[in-house]
């Protein structure tokens, strides 16, 4: 879109997903990316509140593509013998707080006059409606927290920054680490890789109008029902 031409964007998360939105942003204007590897760790507040004081002038996009569903000390719960206090309380710091403490800090530096998006990446296993399967306990609560937060800072956003567009957006199945040990039982048509899946994220972005703020697309645009 030609407004977006010359944008500022922001970027949370420096992994496949994270960095293919980065790389075609580019095209569009001024990219700022927080990582871990630039000292930016966004389950620490502090961290993330000097780093927003930090930025130039109002944002057209960011996107929030952190997230945590393995690695060498967690792995999803199969069934409820497995849950764990401490690894819900890690998925969901990383899952859910993390990127609602990025909007509390960013959303701010939205333009109030014109449209601009807040995107975090949501989960289809996120969704209440469709969990057929259960299992993945803190993965899927965390997601679907995620979403519930979305919907309640679009409402209060659309206050003070009605152009914004706030939303959640899941990018399918992904061929990054994260999703690296669930492969076996993905068709190879529904297995994306990180820049197919960027591309998409950005159409359905664009796509997107203020009244579609607090909801919950996939990656060909269609809603994901809570």
């Amino acid at each position: 879109m030609n407004e977006y031409r010359t944008a500022k964007s922001l970027v949370v998360g420096a992994g496949g997903i994270g960095l293919a939105l980065a790389d075609q942003l580019r095209m569009r204007g001024e990219v700022t990316i927080w990582s871990r590897s630039s000292g930016i760790d966004v389950t620490i507040e502090s961290d993330i509140a000097a780093a927003a004081q930090l930025l130039a002038g109002d944002l057209a996009t960011v996107f929030v593509t952190t997230g945590m569903l393995h690695d060498a000390t967690q792995r999803p719960e199969r069934a409820m013998r497995e849950l764990d206090a401490g690894q819900l309380a890690r998925s969901f710091l990383v899952n859910t707080i993390a990127p609602v403490l990025v909007a509390k800090h960013v959303l701010p530096r939205l333009p109030r006059d014109r449209r601009a998006v807040f995107a975090v990446l949501g989960a289809r296993v996120g969704s209440i409606g469709d969990n057929r399967t259960g299992g993945w306990h803190g993965y899927r609560a965390s997601k679907a927290a995620l979403v519930m937060l979305v919907k309640t800072l679009s409402i209060e956003l659309k206050r003070t920054h009605p152009h914004a567009v706030c939303v959640a957006l899941h990018p399918g199945t992904v061929d990054t680490a994260m999703s690296k040990p669930f492969q076996g039982n993905v068709a190879p048509d529904k297995l994306f890789t990180a820049e197919f899946a960027a591309e998409r994220l950005l159409a359905v972005a664009d796509a997107l109008t203020p009244a579609d703020s607090g909801g919950h697309f996939a990656w060909d645009g269609t809603r994901i029902a809570h």
